[in-house]
Formats: C-alpha cells, structure tokens, sequence
C-alpha cells in the first residue's frame, strides 16, 4: 500500500480562511523550563495551540450547519476512514455542475474534486474566484448516495453571496464535507480509499483532520 497525504500544513500565523484568526502555536511548557521537574538530562515539551476549527485542511459534520446536526463526537468511524473513493477532475472549471458526476456509481463513496485550486494555497489569490460546487451538483450527490464530498478549494460552496447551498443539502443529508485538501494530482485513476479522520469533540461541528488517500 502507498498512502498519499492530502492535508496542508498547520503552521503559526496561517490564514486558512480570510476573516478568520490564524493559530497561535506555542509552548505551554518548553523544553527547558521542563527540565526543572525531571532528572538531569530528561525534558518534555507541552504545546498549546488556539485557533478556529476551520483551520488548514478540515471537515465540517451536520451540526457545522444544523444546531441538531451530528457533531464530531457523534459521527461514525466509518463515514470517514478507508472509504472507497473516486477522484473527479474538473481543473479548469470554476462552476462544477452535476454533469461532472454522471455515469459513475456513486453510492457509499467519497468523492473528491480536484480542481487544482490548491497551487494558489497561503496566498491572497486563494480566496476569490475559486471553483466550487453548484446546487444542482449537490442534489445529485445526495441523490445518488455518496458519503462524503471533498474538494481542493477555498469553500465547496461560491462565496460571491451569502447563500451556501452545497453546505446545507450535503450536511442536511449526514453527508460530510472536507475543504482545503491538497495533492489530489497525485492520486491515480484506479481504485483508492479515502481518510479524514477528526478527534472525537463534543459540542464542534469541524476540525483540521489528516487527510489521505489509501493506493493498493
């Protein structure tokens, strides 16, 4: 098996989102202030980090839309992890309309769309113009069963309005969603499985994930 990582790096002062604060990445307790309370020659590091979920590479679960949506404590090992997946390549495509997803079967499936957007990731050119989802790609999705819907964009949704249709309909339906992955070029065409699997949180509705793709 080869595993291909799909997250972006988290990293002190990253902007994932504009608008949103960038982690604080930091020592609780550093190196050497820790050695005071071992024997000589033993020290630990305790990190602390304060930032938004919708940091890097993340998923959003119902309860990000729905105040009684599923939240990362209640959804299922296996919405998110070793899920048969298929890559759909829509580079050069800002509008992606359901006709990217027809013939092709769809049911239990992750379907991430590769968009090439990424290459545009840590600059301001990221967060205008991306490609995105239509609300007729959403239905269809929903339709037809898929589990999970991933894309290497800003938003699944167009943000050039205040209306996320993609998020309400995917979410309503128990259908995650995973937002600013990156690599998708490196996944081949054959069969692969897809992971993204977030800490089990009470109360939260997205959190950054590691994000891979399983090649057999």
């Amino acid at each position: 098996m080869e595993y291909i990582d799909l997250s972006h790096t988290v990293f002190d002062g990253l902007i994932t989102y504009k608008g949103l604060p960038a982690p604080v990445i930091c020592d609780y307790l550093s190196r050497e202030a820790s050695k005071s309370f071992y024997e000589e020659g033993t020290s630990f590091q305790i990190g602390r980090i304060d930032m938004v979920a919708n940091t890097g590479t993340y998923i959003d679960c119902p309860s990000h839309r729905y105040h009684d949506g599923h939240d990362l404590s209640e959804i299922h090992i296996d919405q998110v992890a070793n899920l048969p997946a298929i890559l759909i390549n829509a580079l050069g495509h800002q509008a992606i309309g359901p006709e990217f997803f027809f013939h092709l079967n769809l049911t239990g499936k992750a379907i991430l769309v590769h968009t090439g957007w990424s290459m545009h990731w840590n600059t301001t050119h990221y967060f205008s113009g991306h490609p995105f989802l239509t609300e007729a790609a959403a239905v269809y999705l929903k339709e037809n069963g898929v589990v999970l819907v991933g894309i290497d964009s800003h938003n699944i949704d167009d943000t050039s309005g205040n209306r996320r249709p993609v998020h309400s309909i995917l979410l309503g339906a128990n259908i995650l969603i995973v937002e600013h992955l990156t690599n998708l070029d490196q996944i081949p065409a054959s069969e692969f499985l897809f992971s993204a699997v977030p800490p089990k949180v009470k109360g939260m509705g997205t959190f950054p994930v590691r994000a891979f793709a399983t090649k057999f």
